[in-house]
């Protein structure tokens, strides 16, 4: 098992809700480590040509996370792992909102809009989720791979069509 990927816990958490295959297509790799894989692209922002080997091929990874994000599945999946962790009373629902305004100096504009990427550490690095019960991890989890889901919506649909 690799650094970012799901822990037994979490799979034993996910797997009740995964989509099965309908057998005419064929037999679907093996949802977890499907799952590692993006995971792992959603975490380290690789190419998708550029994933380990120990994830299965590319082309199946991309392909799964492309048609599970097409129809939906992953939005899905976040519904149903917030619902039970709701119901196993494992997720706060209370939200701040701070009305505070905050003035920018002058030489803030143009400044670079997005951060700059994160410096590679030497050592030992903690884990991400350390602390955390699995349902919270798992639905932090999928919550990055849906707001990546959500990235790919909004700049297609700003983008002007394409002709083959």
């Amino acid at each position: 098992m690799g650094r970012g990927d799901l822990s037994d816990a979490e799979w034993e958490r996910l797997r009740p809700f995964l989509p099965v295959s309908n057998r005419r297509c064929g037999r679907w790799r093996d949802h977890r480590q499907v799952i590692d894989g993006i995971l792992h692209r959603v975490r380290t922002g690789v190419q998708w040509r550029d994933l380990p080997e120990r994830f299965g091929p590319w082309k199946t990874v991309y392909e799964r996370h492309r048609l599970w994000a097409a129809d939906g599945t992953w939005e899905h999946l976040l519904q149903q792992v917030q619902a039970a962790a709701d119901t196993a009373g494992e997720i706060d629902w209370d939200v701040s909102v701070d009305s505070t305004i905050v003035r920018a100096h002058q030489h803030a504009a143009g400044a670079r809009t997005e951060p700059p990427p994160a410096l590679a550490s030497k050592g030992a690095e903690p884990n991400e989720h350390q602390g955390e019960t699995p349902w919270q991890s798992l639905v932090a989890r999928l919550v990055e791979v849906v707001q990546e889901v959500r990235a790919w919506v909004a700049r297609a649909a700003g983008s002007p069509p394409s002709s083959t």
